[in-house]
């Protein structure tokens, strides 16, 4: 009766208090166990650090038998109050540390907990299957990539973290509020990809992504594509993706198997085979035609397209055009090529 008026005693007022004075708890505890058991004699037990491991097991009811008490004294003392009150403590401190990581799981799956990231990558908006389809892509390039940037969704969605132990997720009320996109860590992601329902949301988070952190590389995709000249006259730095699903209509109508093709190049079920590499500083000139034959020379990979400092993109580019330091080459390759040996090139 005592030990379970004493467990419910202790239980009731210890279940709403916070860590420090339940390790507080525990210190007094500890402190007058130890006092109970010099003024018992029970000399086997009081002794540092025999007495630390003692305490332990008996108060977690292990019990392995080593040491115990040998004194009348220190029977009823170890009965009757150390195991007890040490029980009681224990069981709270268990409760409550699963409680607590409980707590801190339930927090990231709902995305409330704040992200603590930088030079990421993130998605903000939520567009069910083809957010997922989109992750998926992220995840397979980033197996292949020089760098190993996490990868982070941000949405007002009411849903969980779809790829919990792949992606970091954060839940928000507004995509243009600072207090919220903080929470993302905006301000230190190096890329930003924005997909929503709606345009005029990815127009509004695609200007306040601009604001907050011109020096990354934004991605907006947009259903309208009246809305991407509007915001390339705001935000020049923002590349905007437009559906191109009609456009591939017409084009297999009159080139039948284009739409596979351009499916078979991002697929991630098929294996994705389009990459791009920016161009260091180089020794000399390289142009075009060099570059091609050696692409496919040491690499068995085809140059399809250039882009300069403007970012404008040049397909099949001339074979006499000289590449500049800080242009981008677009190829196609069974895999993304990590390092390329750019003297090679020269001798082609």
């Amino acid at each position: 009766m005592i030990f379970f008026k004493l467990r419910k005693l202790l239980s009731r007022y210890l279940q709403d208090m916070r860590w420090y004075v339940i390790v507080s708890a525990f210190f007094v505890y500890a402190l007058l166990s130890w006092l109970l058991l010099v003024w018992a004699g029970e000399t086997a037990l009081y002794q540092w650090p025999d007495y630390l491991y003692w305490l332990v097991v008996t108060s977690s009811t292990v019990g392995y038998g080593d040491l115990s008490p040998t004194t009348e004294a220190g029977k009823y003392a170890v009965s009757l109050v150390i195991i007890p009150v040490g029980l009681s403590l224990f069981a709270l401190i268990l409760g409550r540390a699963a409680a607590w990581v409980s707590s801190q799981w339930f927090k990231g799956a709902k995305g409330m907990k704040d992200l603590h990231l930088d030079n990421h990558i993130l998605v903000i908006g939520w567009n069910g299957q083809r957010t997922i389809q989109l992750l998926n892509l992220l995840l397979r390039e980033k197996e292949h990539a020089p760098n190993t940037p996490d990868i982070a969704l941000c949405v007002r969605a009411d849903v969980e973290n779809p790829m919990p132990d792949k992606v970091e997720f954060v839940r928000v009320e507004s995509f243009n509020q600072d207090l919220d996109m903080d929470r993302a860590c905006i301000g230190d992601a190096s890329v930003i990809i924005i997909d929503n329902d709606f345009d005029d949301m990815t127009m509004t988070a695609a200007l306040y992504a601009s604001k907050r952190n011109p020096g990354s590389h934004i991605i907006a995709y947009f259903k309208d594509e009246s809305l991407v000249g509007l915001l390339r006259q705001h935000c020049p730095n923002v590349e905007c993706t437009p559906s191109v699903a009609v456009e591939m209509l017409a084009k297999s109508a009159f080139d039948p198997g284009s739409s596979a093709l351009h499916h078979d190049l991002l697929s991630v079920q098929e294996g994705q085979a389009q990459y791009s590499v920016a161009i260091p500083e180089l020794s000399k000139p390289l142009t075009v035609g060099q570059l091609f034959s050696g692409l496919k020379k040491h690499y068995d990979a085809t140059l399809i397209a250039l882009s300069d400092e403007s970012k404008k993109i040049m397909l099949n580019p001339t074979a006499n055009q000289q590449i500049k330091a800080g242009s981008k080459i677009y190829y196609i390759a069974e895999n993304r090529i990590t390092r390329v040996d750019w003297e090679a090139m020269y001798a082609e």
